[in-house]
């Protein structure tokens, strides 16, 4: 019996010292070595400075830039939070949120159809991109707020759509952080 434990604590203390230590570090290692900005959280930098993350969304509030999905995570985009709504179909909470938000950006189009990620929330409350649909929707606004023709900003959002990978994978998107970031550049606020 005392043979017994003795192989079970040792196994105990090896698999802890492979598994817990060893393993981790050689992986983060070639993580590091091989993908630094995946492994990273594919940080974009300007001037020396983070600006945002290409995986993680974040709140654009100004009539002069593309919003993002609204945002369930705490208090909006907060990743130490990330989750949806948990909030059901006939909840009255959400549909008085969406009723809300349909009608805030039917302001800005009267008489459009609000593309349905624009009122939704991600499941992460995390999401980085919207639809093509939602970005074009955006464009009269952000255009007659910067002061520029509607085709210069979709001609843009068609620079930043991103097709489905390998032609089948996931659906068509546009980052909103590259996007408004591009949309500084290219035509800065008066």
């Amino acid at each position: 019996m005392k043979k017994n434990l003795m192989i079970a604590v040792l196994m105990t203390i090896a698999t802890t010292v492979l598994l817990g230590i060893i393993y981790p570090l050689v992986v983060t290692g070639l993580a590091q070595l091989f993908f630094k900005d995946k492994a990273n959280g594919q940080l974009i930098v300007q001037n020396g400075k983070v600006v945002g993350s290409r995986i993680i969304g974040q709140a654009f509030v100004g009539p002069g830039y593309f919003h993002s999905r609204p945002s369930a995570a705490g208090n909006g985009y907060d990743a130490t939070n990330s989750n949806g709504s948990q909030l059901g179909p006939t909840n009255q909470h959400l549909i008085d949120r969406v009723k809300t938000d349909v009608a805030s950006n039917q302001a800005d189009n009267p008489g459009q159809s609000v593309p349905v990620d624009l009122v939704t929330t991600s499941a992460s409350g995390l999401d980085p991109d919207i639809s093509p649909a939602a970005a074009e929707f955006q464009v009269p606004r952000v255009a007659k707020h910067r002061g520029v023709s509607e085709d210069q900003i979709k001609r843009l959002v068609q620079e930043h759509t991103q097709l489905r990978q390998l032609g089948i994978l996931g659906e068509p998107r546009v980052n909103v952080l590259e996007l408004n970031l591009d949309l500084n550049a290219k035509f800065p606020t008066k």
